[in-house]
């Protein structure tokens, strides 16, 4: 059983986003919610500043507590490491979202259908579509993933539910990269398997020194951060509070 994570390099990201569009465009998920998020941050005074990025998946942490407080298991840790929810099964009582230290869960609070970016029907809109409406459903979306065979993959397929980042769970059963890591295009995100010594993950930890997000939390995540350096105290609570928004 491979044992995935993400090692993120931010000596490469230029903070253009792509990633965040890439996210968008395959997991279909509802205006406002972004399971990937690039922070800003500006550090120093003018004119001796610094501008850097930090790319932020889910962490799909080792010891999630995101998953230890769920009523009905509907968040749940793979053996394969990603932290899934299970649509079905999910009551909407946002758990998760409270006890996540990292900002990652957004709620669906409309149906699928009523959170389009754009009112397709507007006239102005028209004329450029030709009338034709953007599919909100992928069906990939719609299986069932893992050896439990559970509906853990997109979100926004349902209101009353918690959606975030499942590493694209529907790609990564096929072979395929997260949409993420196929689209960048500086090679800032990498995406592998932690046991295979080969692997662009592995050869990237021996290189260079890691950090990960909030260690001291005992969360214990699966995304890798290299290159840069570590958040200072301030960049670390202007995050959090960003994360909160």
């Amino acid at each position: 059983m491979a044992r995935y994570a993400m090692v993120i390099d931010l000596d490469r990201c230029t903070g253009c986003r792509a990633c965040m569009m890439a996210c968008k465009v395959e997991n279909n998920t509802p205006e406002a919610n972004f399971w990937m998020y690039v922070f800003r941050f500006e550090e120093g005074q003018y004119p001796n500043t610094h501008i850097w990025f930090m790319p932020r998946p889910c962490m799909h942490c080792d010891n999630p507590p995101c998953a230890k407080v769920c009523p009905v298991g509907a968040r749940y840790k793979r053996l394969d490491g990603l932290v899934a929810t299970d649509w079905d099964r999910c009551i909407g009582c946002r758990y998760c979202e409270v006890a996540c230290p990292y900002g990652v869960n957004y709620f669906n609070w409309k149906k699928p259908s009523k959170n389009y970016y754009l009112d397709w029907q507007d006239e102005d809109v028209q004329k450029v579509t030709g009338g034709a409406v953007p599919p909100y459903r992928n069906p990939d979306l719609d299986q069932p993933y893992g050896v439990e065979r559970r509906r853990t993959a997109g979100g926004g397929r349902l209101m009353g539910v918690i959606e975030k980042c499942t590493f694209c769970v529907h790609r990564v059963e096929r072979g395929q990269q997260p949409a993420c890591v196929q689209n960048c295009p500086l090679f800032a995100l990498h995406f592998g398997d932690l046991d295979d010594p080969n692997s662009t993950v592995s050869q990237l930890l021996r290189r260079k020194p890691s950090f990960r997000l909030l260690e001291e939390l005992g969360t214990e995540p699966r995304v890798y951060y290299v290159g840069g350096h570590p958040p200072s105290t301030e960049s670390r609570q202007i995050e959090e509070v960003k994360a909160r928004v």
